[in-house]
């Protein structure tokens, strides 16, 4: 049985939650002693809301004060008429948001099981609130302009608008600091093609500028200076009260096209070819000494020597516990909904919080600059293969006795919905060429003339094109037009 679903076998269904009642939500939500007056700035522009994330110096690191002031606006745009388009965005040059404030959450964590139950609570909210952007029933834009890291992809990469900048700078940095990945990322990154999300998971590699567009993590790219001009256009917007939630992101994304100013030439497609090639021979395993072993084997020869000692030389600076509880979550998170995610998210970032590597981490790497001492494994091989299974076992089980997480509606999805704008999946690629009788740029048109000619699809389904297929050579007519067949 493979692994994915013999893991899920062994995973106990989620028992029914209790939907948290608007008063409790909006009292969980409440101000508190000590939060910032303006963390978050909101705007209204005929029916634009905006929401601004305003710590620049911090990069727009996001805490309690900016959840508990962002939540309860977003129900209350819920239910307004007036309503049309959410627009979220981080102030200054810099970052959209560069992550969760795990500076004070480790502080918390030192002061015990009191501390520990403040950074629990901080998790709660925050992943109440991505719920709630991943099930928004108004359009969301996130504006992705500059570091977008950890909490910051909470924010946005759940959302149907993902738009990326020449500054945006995403990463998932979680094995880096003795974590794991979160705010959805067990739903987001195993739903990538290939195996490039375990790879972005396990690594903590960054991918920048177009090729966070070029991944699919974003669904629109332009320039920083057109994101203000795009701003007030959304604004201008009016819909029909009966008009359906895909017609009107056709509508957004018929608007962003308007400021598409064409993609870098100097920045192609960075997970393509031999090293995407090499991403999915090496990241396909289901356990980490497999993965090990892949690697060592491409760095031996070949052209993808330099990377592979590199990326071995990046897993062997990781928290083990974390390299070895992520794997196992990007194989179990495809199987879970979007409900199932945050849910069991929320209980393994518990029993993180009251372990050693996240604080260790933390306050190694960020706050005293220097190497962390990770524990109870020190380095990757002091977890067996056969111990492995074992030990992370018990970050996926929930105990009966542990409360679930609450979330602020009942909305859920097993796959982002399909109207989604955004480049083509390299699975909708390969749907198209096994149809059966189509050359390569009968298929490249076709996808040009769904996408409306969107910058960016030519690229993408050439390069997979290019990787996965190969022409027909059985029959003289079929060479002659060189149909193309998938490389299964």
């Amino acid at each position: 049985m493979p692994l994915r679903a013999k893991l899920l076998s062994q995973q106990p269904q989620l028992q029914s939650q209790r939907l948290m009642s608007t008063k409790d939500a909006y009292a969980q939500f409440k101000p508190r002693a000590g939060d910032e007056p303006e963390d978050v700035l909101f705007n209204s522009l005929y029916g634009l809301r905006s929401i601004e994330l305003n710590r620049p110096k911090k990069l727009n690191a996001l805490n309690g004060s900016m959840i508990r002031k962002i939540a309860p606006r977003m129900l209350e745009w819920a239910k307004s008429d007036m309503a049309n388009v959410i627009v979220m965005k981080g102030a200054g040059e810099k970052a959209f948001c560069a992550g969760g404030d795990v500076a004070q959450l480790a502080q918390w964590n030192k002061e015990g099981p009191e501390g520990q139950a403040k950074s629990i609570e901080y998790f709660a909210q925050e992943y109440q609130l991505d719920h709630l952007i991943a099930t928004y029933n108004k359009p969301y834009v996130a504006f992705m302009d500059g570091i977008t890291m950890g909490g910051g992809v909470g924010l946005s990469v759940h959302a149907p608008i993902r738009i990326a900048t020449e500054r945006t700078v995403f990463a998932m940095p979680e094995t880096t600091i003795g974590f794991f990945p979160d705010v959805g990322a067990s739903f987001f990154l195993p739903r990538m093609s290939g195996f490039v999300g375990t790879y972005l998971a396990l690594t903590s590699a960054r991918l920048t500028g177009a090729n966070v567009f070029y991944s699919g993590i974003a669904t629109h790219y332009l320039h920083s200076t057109s994101l203000p001009q795009l701003e007030s256009r959304l604004a201008e917007l009016r819909f029909a009260d009966n008009d359906h939630p895909a017609k009107r992101l056709a509508t957004i994304d018929a608007t962003i096209e308007e400021f598409v100013t064409g993609l870098p030439h100097d920045e192609p497609i960075l997970l393509s070819g031999e090293l995407r090639r090499a991403v999915d021979r090496c990241f396909c395993h289901d356990t980490v000494d497999d993965i090990l072993r892949a690697l060592e084997k491409e760095a031996q020869s070949g052209p993808m020597t330099a990377w592979a000692r590199d990326t071995l030389d990046t897993l062997h600076k990781r928290s083990p516990t974390s390299v070895h509880v992520t794997l196992r979550q990007m194989r179990i998170g495809a199987t879970w909904s979007i409900r199932d995610a945050f849910v069991r998210e929320h209980a393994i970032a518990a029993k993180f919080m009251a372990g050693h590597d996240f604080t260790e981490g933390v306050s190694a790497l960020l706050i005293d600059k220097r190497p962390p001492s990770w524990s109870p494994a020190a380095s990757l091989e002091d977890i067996a293969p056969k111990d492995s299974a074992a030990m992370t076992k018990d970050y996926f089980v929930i105990p009966k006795d542990q409360p679930r997480l609450q979330l602020l509606n009942r909305r859920n999805y097993d796959s982002y919905p399909t109207e989604y704008p955004g480049l083509p999946s390299e699975k909708q690629i390969e749907d198209r060429v096994a149809r059966g009788a189509a050359t390569r740029d009968e298929v490249v048109d076709a996808f040009l003339q769904e996408k409306n000619g969107k910058q960016g699809v030519r690229e993408v389904v050439e390069e997979v094109l290019a990787r996965n297929t190969k022409a027909a050579k059985t029959e003289s007519d079929l060479v002659e037009k060189k149909q193309l067949l998938w490389k299964y």
